[in-house]
């Protein structure tokens, strides 16, 4: 064992458990590569002005959670406890924008970082697959991001999730909520934390868990009621179009997520079988993020989903996910002759697209096949002195038991004709 350990709240990945992590980031990618989202990667650490502004001076992420250092040179930074402000940064700082193809679509798979207490479910290191539609204010954008992670939690066979809906209003009519909600929390008997952060954003109460303050917030004027018409009529159509798509969404007058930068349309996917850690992803819209970091304006929506969560949500249904066998053949040489031989027979049917594993370290027939078995491939390749004599190796298919010997120059037709 090493004397070190993974610092607290992170986690290994590691086979084979890790195949299923890469299972879930291919299936949430996949609806999204086929929707006009290109691929985008940014750095692991940001100034920290960037989630200060983006992200918001009063949240707890900001304010509790975020990994922030100084470097040797004097540079203020912070590991990325979000993609959303990173991705809006990179494509601001390359012009994505003003290419004229509005709106930029981009997709992103990535590690986050949060001083959290540490739980299950909730990890100071976390993986997210996310996705971005910068550029454009449209209906249709919130709705097909929304039917996209939909797609792509019923791909993996998830069907116990909900999603939340709602509509946080847009600068004419928040500001009037964000009075009247004011004037609503103060006169609760809320602790002075919780009443500082009432002032600077009292949204944020209302996504407060702890029990005696849900109760006292049972009459809290809403955010449905002081909507303007343009937002009305704008969450009106987002409705309409997921109604058309057959996704089923619950409305939630009291859903703010945790960011500040979120406007009009917010929604989250939530899995009852993971208990107080119930989000497994969500999103929003955000058409004024863009100049809080410096840019233009640029109206756009997007979420991120959680690997992580999602995993620990398919293991609370009970689903198998069918992961590709990583070694469809293991070739086990008798002999330094066998040895060389099926080597180079490994590398042409690895050439060839078969996942393919060698005996290495020189053991007997016995711990050879151990690995074998171990490594879950379908079939095996034997050979020794008097097989190589004879111009043959020996197939045997491990679920059957079926032996019998192959040609040395058709190993790899046969087998490709075996496995399809």
């Amino acid at each position: 064992m090493s004397t070190f350990q993974a610092p607290k709240g992170t986690y290994d990945l590691l086979p084979p458990s890790s195949a299923t992590y890469l299972a879930v980031r291919e299936a949430i990618a996949a609806p999204l590569r086929n929707s006009g989202y290109g691929y985008v990667e940014t750095p692991g650490f940001e100034n920290v002005e960037l989630f200060a502004r983006g992200v918001g001076e009063s949240t707890d992420i900001v304010t509790k959670e975020m990994y922030a250092f100084e470097t040797k040179g004097g540079d203020k930074l912070a590991l990325r406890p979000e993609g959303t402000a990173s991705v809006l940064r990179a494509a601001l700082e390359a012009n994505l924008h003003k290419a004229g193809n509005l709106p930029v679509k981009l997709w992103y798979s990535g590690s986050y970082y949060r001083y959290e207490r540490p739980q299950k479910g909730r990890y100071r290191h976390f993986s997210q697959v996310g996705a971005e539609a910068i550029g454009a204010e449209d209906p249709a954008l919130d709705a097909e991001l929304i039917i996209l992670a939909d797609q792509a939690y019923r791909s993996l066979g998830l069907r116990n999730f909900r999603i939340l809906l709602n509509s946080l209003g847009d600068k004419e009519c928040r500001p009037v909520y964000r009075a009247a909600l004011q004037d609503f929390l103060r006169s609760l008997d809320l602790d002075e934390e919780t009443l500082r952060r009432a002032e600077i954003n009292p949204l944020r109460v209302l996504d407060d868990k702890r029990a005696d303050v849900q109760k006292q917030l049972a009459d809290a004027p809403l955010m449905p009621d002081y909507l303007c018409e343009a937002c009305k009529a704008y969450h009106k159509e987002v409705r309409e179009l997921l109604d058309a798509a057959g996704v089923v969404y619950e409305d939630d007058a009291k859903l703010v997520r945790g960011l500040d930068y979120y406007t009009r349309t917010t929604f989250e996917f939530v899995h009852d079988g993971l208990g107080s850690q119930s989000a497994v992803g969500g999103g929003g819209r955000y058409d004024g993020l863009s100049e809080m970091i410096g840019g233009p304006s640029l109206p756009s929506v997007g979420w991120a989903l959680g690997v992580d969560r999602t995993v620990l949500a398919l293991e609370a249904e009970g689903v198998d996910l069918q992961l590709p066998a990583t070694t469809s053949v293991f070739a086990v040489p008798l002999g330094e002759e066998a040895r060389r031989v099926l080597f180079g027979k490994v590398t042409e049917l690895r050439k060839a697209g078969i996942a393919t594993d060698f005996s290495f370290g020189g053991k007997g027939l016995k711990g050879a096949m151990k690995n074998a078995n171990r490594s879950g491939a379908r079939f095996t390749l034997v050979a020794g002195e008097r097989d190589l004599a004879e111009g043959v190796v020996q197939l045997k298919d491990m679920e059957s038991g079926e032996q019998g010997p192959v040609a040395l120059d058709a190993i790899v037709s046969t087998l490709q004709a075996k496995l399809g």
